[in-house]
């Protein structure tokens, strides 16, 4: 390949003379008649007669056009888009090589629409591609490569596995032609060809003439093409786009690989001497009252002549606050002279314009932008060009600042914006949209920036390449922080010796993908981080590309995550949140400021816990924010028998591969911009304003004003009253001494209602909102953009007891057989399964509520979602046959209690028939892959785990029927996704109502943003569809949920307390195994879960690990209790409903059983006025519950009600051999195969390993194991990975506490030998504790990773 290069470079002349520019390495200039072939495998051959990189500015006629600043009000700028000819080859041998003649014939061509990605382009609604298919994939290139040096040297052509698409399609290429004219006023103008995308390299051609080559996507190729035109007549332009090229190496990001001309064409002219570039950099005086504006401008000449006298004039126009509409500011001028610039040569022309406090600040509260205008004018005063650009006045800075100076009194290193820490309130986003592929409309991008700006939204970070031009110019003027980001990633190569970071080869496009970048964007305001690239390595090629930037700008920090040591402030992807509420203190050994440039994976249902991070994040200013991962689904149309759906990586055909599956849908957004719920949880937890409770007897509420320059203007602030979940004032104005609250300050209002006067029976929120208070560009008058609920008071006295209220004049009568017990009344009959021990059948009048066996089971499956298998939860689930849980009755008893009402008792044992493995995974998905309950099935057996639950039912004369239960598990600490009852209901009763969380659906760490009232809606709209079906559609702190037909005629269910509740058109059973929402199948009912908890969502598809500790649901005891009572609304108000549920229970509460990894036995119950007696062993003798009872050595407990035997339990335990310890919490783990309950599971091939593929927190790494009670610590073993010594650890650390909180000073340390064997450390002293702490300090070959097989501690 060097032979090849060196052939190339022989074909080049100098570069022209352009002296005060440092012309970027690897571009080259010349008159080749033809390419070699080898420039698209010849990386440090970057360009070939590519004009050097510039600002996105353009040239006008006259300073009317150019105060609009926009290409296409320019007479000197014309669109190329449209109709082009196209034709697709599989690999360059079968390409149309003399294309590019104007005497070829290319009638036959297919005509095609450019901007487009052709994979994109060429599929059929019949399920075919007619170009070629689209491939996802994260990490991986897609043609053969192997992790190791001077793997690049292969190149691209080289052949990978056979079911791999480039087997066959080895190296797509696709010829492009097209005619066109150029205006016949540009006579005498130097005309450009602008590519502002294509993937991945381009040959090009004019009028048959070989112009020269580009292979960066995502950067402006510009092309002086003035020598190869016609002087009149059409032209023809030839384009030979390559799919891969050695540039594809540095083009691994997480995305479609889509090739093409992806975004506009254009041609431009400018005059002979001209200014190529402009650099316009705001800055301010310290206080920040004094505007100015450093002016660099590169003017060049290309006539034959020096050019002498010119001089550049500037004026500047101030725009309106989101409008295009600008004025003139009176007297900011300001007149650069020209230097004398020779024949082809270039130089600066350097001036600083005065703007003194003229000017309004820029910020993405108040995004004021200005126009600067600029006309060169001849040394006889004449015009010779008319140039502008947006500008915007603010100035960054990261500078140390003495704790009195700081808002919370910290000393630190900060991130300064206009002299203010700002927040970023960020996503990361990729260009994508499902039919047209990378290229995005320029309405789409607006609508995106509203969609950003209605969910307070106010940084993106642009990954990872620069995007099209025109979304800076709208982040410039809706007010977007943008972090914008090399177009580099090879993250096919990882992080060590065969990165490309450290290869010579690839340094000039390393520099140049920077710099290309840092010219284009300078001047935006909206650009406020540079970035290197992402996950690229840490060589030293990004050493040079941050000099380069810094030699040419210095008024942005420089943000790399792969190496923090070599740039400006500190960053990394996906750390815990306990990692982050340490971080944020400003002590942890860091580059302050901190930027999380990736966290909280949105992929599927997912991020839970974002509050957590903000409330950290929030607490100081060590960390300025971060940007989700990402903003919208990746998706790409496919279609499946002329249905269209969201495809993803694997789904286009058999050799579809290499892929990652399902990991390119992330978003917040779904892939048509629709919202996920997860977007109202980012609004929320975004927004800017916090609204807390003072004193609510008194009304007092604080309103913090979050913002750091505007102050609450422009709002209508108003607030509610709700009782029950009803609203009873409605809008009230908000009235207070201060009404405008200034940035960063906190105001205490008084809410005018009468506390007294609230009912004693009910519950009172009140909600304050933060309404637009006129039209605004992305949202309308009345838009709520900031919201907050608060707790009046609780209901300060219960509801009616049922058993008060349904009555009925009519006895009930009950009649059993051999499996059934069926209760009549009064217009309803049930039925109750003797051997399942379920409400198996009910009816109210003629409406069936639940139809014969698909009563209220206990359940505890749920669909997995993406985050649940990111940290590995489905495979116990599977395994234990979560989904198949079958139901058997151990123990049963009936009676007739003297108020009427019938007493059914149960003790239910719940297993799983058979378990199976979960195999379905991402990576290299076939089109059918999905989850499947068929692999590796094995029948379960007694000693596997179950389920016991104590069930009583309670029949009330009107129908009425309350379920208390009490639950518990054969094995402790298992992760279950959810605890409860699940039934299916006939389809009719599609109409959902309930009083809880909502409108969206919600989860227990996924909830601020839904409040508790009243809400309506129909079963089909209580999940949003996500493109792979998965668990969805749950709401919180539910009291009650009502399910009616078209008639109003249903059945409502009331908790005891409150719980988790969903209803879908489809089973968790029926949603698993679904790729794609279409292969789901017809709804054959309403499934309702009533759940005692449902684990929350967390974060673990990527990093971040699950949901926090308190919204795990774990396999523990649980008592759970609802009453089904029957609803006849009609057409009345749905807030009618609350009358019928406003009961409380009156059923007995059966007995919970609980026992302990070390053999504690708990009884409990919920009862009131109830003593607990228990027997040991079949013993006579009945004893008071008072402590748990230690049957460590195995045994049956008996336990009853004094004052009701007949509620009694039973359970048999076998003896405890050895003092298990549970993990509590790990610092740092690979999800799934890394998880750290690796290190207990007595198997040596599992291990626990810290995150291997994202960055995160360098050592320490620790794991807190939990004892479960106090014992004599005396020592512990830990063995080593047995498969590899990656992640061995050297030095390490033991703590113990009492509570798993105070850890102290360590109570032991040491070195672990470099070898596989099994390490045992005693302490020299013996100590008494419940929890250990293993932290280890560093790995033995110095790496960041910290890996184990297996832990065991020591103790009596």
């Amino acid at each position: 390949m060097r032979k090849s290069t060196m052939a190339l470079l022989a074909g080049l002349i100098a570069v022209p003379s352009w002296a005060q520019i440092a012309p970027l390495g690897g571009f080259y200039y010349g008159r080749m008649e033809a390419p070699t072939g080898w420039e698209w495998q010849s990386p440090d051959s970057v360009a070939y007669n590519k004009q050097q990189p510039h600002a996105w500015f353009f040239s006008f006629n006259n300073v009317d056009q150019a105060r609009r600043v926009l290409p296409e009000n320019s007479s000197l700028w014309q669109s190329l888009d449209g109709q082009w000819q196209f034709h697709w080859a599989s690999n360059p041998d079968q390409r149309p090589k003399d294309f590019y003649r104007t005497d070829f014939d290319a009638s036959a061509w297919d005509k095609v629409e450019v901007p487009m990605n052709w994979n994109v382009a060429g599929i059929q609604p019949d399920g075919t591609y007619k170009y070629g298919k689209p491939l996802y994939s994260n990490q991986r290139v897609i043609f053969q490569h192997s992790v190791r040096v001077g793997d690049w040297k292969g190149g691209v052509m080289r052949e990978p596995r056979k079911n791999w698409l480039t087997h066959t399609d080895r190296n797509e290429v696709g010829s492009y032609r097209r005619t066109f004219t150029v205006p016949a006023e540009w006579d005498g103008k130097e005309v450009y060809i602008n590519f502002d995308g294509v993937d991945s390299f381009f040959y090009l051609y004019i009028n048959g003439h070989y112009v020269g080559f580009s292979k960066n996507s995502r950067n402006l190729a510009q092309f002086d093409i003035t020598p190869y035109l016609n002087k009149k007549g059409e032209n023809v332009v030839a384009v030979e786009v390559y799919r891969h090229s050695d540039g594809s190496f540095l083009e691994s990001q997480d995305m479609f690989r889509l090739p093409g001309i992806f975004r506009t064409v254009a041609l431009t002219a400018k005059p002979k001497v001209q200014v190529r570039d402009i650099k316009a950099v705001a800055d301010y005086d310290d206080t920040f009252t004094h505007a100015s504006l450093n002016i660099s401008a590169e003017v060049r000449n290309l006539t034959t002549k020096a050019a002498k006298g010119y001089t550049i004039e500037y004026s500047l126009y101030q725009n309106k606050l989101f409008s295009d509409e600008n004025t003139l500011v009176p007297g900011v001028k300001a007149v650069a002279q020209v230097g004398e610039v020779g024949k082809e040569a270039e130089l600066t022309a350097k001036v600083t314009l005065d703007a003194a406090d003229k000017v309004k600040p820029w910020s993405a509260e108040a995004p004021w932008r200005y126009v600067l205008v600029g006309e060169l004018k001849d040394k006889k005063g004449r015009v010779v060009e008319t140039f502008s650009t947006n500008v915007g006045f603010r100035k960054i800075e990261i500078k140390d600042t003495p704790a009195e100076k700081d808002e919370f009194h910290l000393a630190g290193r900060y991130y300064y914006l206009n002299g203010q820490p700002i927040k970023m309130k960020g996503v990361n986003r990729h260009e994508n949209n499902p039919a047209t592929g990378h290229y995005v409309t320029r309405e789409q991008m607006e609508h995106e920036v509203f969609l950003m700006k209605r969910g307070n939204i106010n940084h993106v970070r642009n990954c990872h390449y620069p995007d099209a031009p025109y979304w800076y110019y709208l982040c410039d003027k809706y007010g977007i922080y943008l972090e914008d980001e090399a177009n580099i990633e090879s993250h096919e190569y990882y992080y060590g010796d065969a990165s490309l970071s450290h290869v010579p080869e690839f340094r000039n496009a390393h520099v140049a993908r920077n710099m290309e970048m840092v010219h284009a964007t300078v001047n935006h305001p909206s650009v406020v981080i540079w970035s290197l690239g992402n996950e690229a390595g840490p060589g030293k090629n990004f050493v040079d590309c941050y000099n380069a930037i810094k030699a040419y700008d210095t008024s942005r920090p420089v943000q790399y995550e792969r190496n923090n040591d070599i740039v400006d402030m500190g960053s990394n992807q996906y750390p815990s949140i306990p990692w982050v509420q340490g971080a944020v203190k400003g002590n942890y050994n860091l580059k302050y400021p901190f930027h999380i440039s990736e966290y909280a994976h949105s992929m599927g249902n997912a991020i839970g816990n974002l509050v957590d991070y903000w409330d950290a994040i929030e607490s100081t200013n060590f960390f300025m924010g971060g940007a989700i991962w990402d903003w919208v689904d990746q998706a790409i149309n496919g279609y499946d028998n002329g249905t269209r759906y969201w495809g993803y990586g694997g789904d286009f055909g058999q050799d579809n591969k290499p892929n990652d599956g399902m990991f390119c849908m992330n978003g917040v957004m779904r892939p048509d911009l629709t919202p996920k719920a997860q977007y109202y949880e980012v609004k929320k937890v975004y927004q800017n304003v916090g609204v807390k409770a003072v004193d609510m007897t008194k009304g007092q509420i604080e309103i913090f004003n979050k913002n750091y320059f505007e102050p609450l203007r422009g709002y209508q602030i108003v607030w509610s009253l709700w009782k029950d979940g009803v609203c009873m004032l409605k809008n009230q104005p908000l009235m207070g001494a201060k009404n405008i609250v200034g940035p960063r300050e906190r105001q205490i209002y008084t809410l005018p209602y009468d506390y007294s006067k609230l009912e004693a029976g009910s519950e009172y929120f009140v909600k304050v909102q933060f309404l637009q208070g006129k039209d605004m560009p992305w949202a309308p008058m009345g838009y709520v953009q900031m919201e907050e609920q608060l707790l009046v008071r609780t209901a300060q006295q219960a509801a009616p007891a049922v058993a008060s209220v349904a009555k009925a004049n009519t006895k009930l009568k009950v009649a059993n057989d051999a499996k059934l017990t069926t209760v009549t009344g009064d217009g309803f009959e049930a039925k109750f399964d003797k051997q399942t021990g379920s409400l198996t059948a009910l009816r109210y009048g003629n409406q069936t509520i639940i139809s014969e066996g698909n009563g209220p089971k206990l359940d505890a499956f749920r669909a997995p979602t993406d985050n649940d298998a990111g940290i590995g939860y489905p495979n116990d689930w599977f395994k234990n046959g979560l989904y198949d849980l079958r139901h058997r009755v151990l123990t049963s008893s009936s009676s007739v209690k003297k108020d009427g009402s019938v007493q059914l008792t149960f003790t239910v044992e719940s297993q799983g028939e058979e378990g199976c493995n979960q195999v379905y995974g991402n990576g290299d998905r076939n089109p059918e892959s999905a989850y499947t309950f068929n692999n590796g099935r094995r029948k379960l057996g007694e000693n596997d785990f179950k389920f016991t639950t104590n069930e009583v039912y309670t029949i009330y004369p009107d129908g009425s029927i309350e379920l208390q239960s009490s639950i518990s598990a054969s094995k402790a600490n298992m992760v279950l996704p959810r605890i409860g009852f699940a039934m299916k209901l006939p389809k009719e009763l599609k109409n959902y109502h309930y009083y809880g969380r909502g409108p969206e659906n919600n989860y227990n760490d996924r909830l601020t943003s839904q409040f508790i009232e009243l809400h309506s809606s129909t079963v089909d709209k209580q999940g949003i569809m996500l493109p792979k079906p998965q668990a969805m559609g749950n709401r919180e702190d539910i009291r009650w949920c009502a399910l009616t037909n078209d008639e109003g005629r249903g059945v409502v269910f009331v908790s005891d307390s409150v719980m988790s509740a969903s209803a879908l058109p489809w089973s968790q059973q029926e949603l698993t195994p679904a790729a794609h929402p279409h292969q789901l199948p017809q709804s054959t009912g309403t499934h309702l879960h009533l759940d005692a908890k449902v684990t929350g969502l967390g974060g673990a598809s990527c990093g971040q690990g699950g949901p926090l500790g308190p919204d795990r649901t774990l396999s523990t005891n649980y008592d759970f209790g609802f009453i089904i009572r029957p609803l006849n609304i009609g057409r009345a108000a749905v807030s009618q409903i609350t009358e019928t549920a406003q009961v409380s229970p009156s059923g007995e509460r059966p007995i919970n059983i609980a026992h302990s990894a070390v053999g504690k036995v708990t009884l409990s119950t919920s009862a009131t006025n109830r003593t607990i007696l228990y027997s040991v062993n079949g013993s006579k003798k009945a004893h008071v519950y008072t402590k748990p009872i230690d049957l460590r050595a195995g045994g049956t407990v008996k336990a009853w009600y004094k004052e009701m035997p007949s509620i009694n339990v039973t359970q048999t335990y076998a003896k405890i051999e050895s003092v298990p310890v549970n993990v509590v919490f790990a610092s740092s783990v690979e999800p799934g195969e890394g998880d750290a309950e690796h290190l207990l599971d007595g198997d040596e091939s599992s291990i626990w390993h810290t995150m291997y593929s994202i960055t995160l927190a360098k050592y320490p790494h620790w794991i807190d194991f939990d004892a479960n009670e106090t014992k004599l610590m005396k020592g512990f073993t830990f063995l080593p990975r047995q498969s590899g010594s990656n992640g061995w650890v050297k030095d390490y650390e033991i703590y113990v506490s009492q509570d798993g909180k105070s850890w102290g000073e360590p109570i032991a340390k040491g070195t672990f030998a470099n070898t596989g064997e099994l390490k045992k450390v005693m302490f020299n002293k013996p100590v008494r504790a419940r929890y250990i702490r293993f932290r280890a300090l560093n790995e033995q070959h110095g790496q960041d990773y910290a890996s184990g097989a297996e832990f065991q501690l020591i103790a009596e």
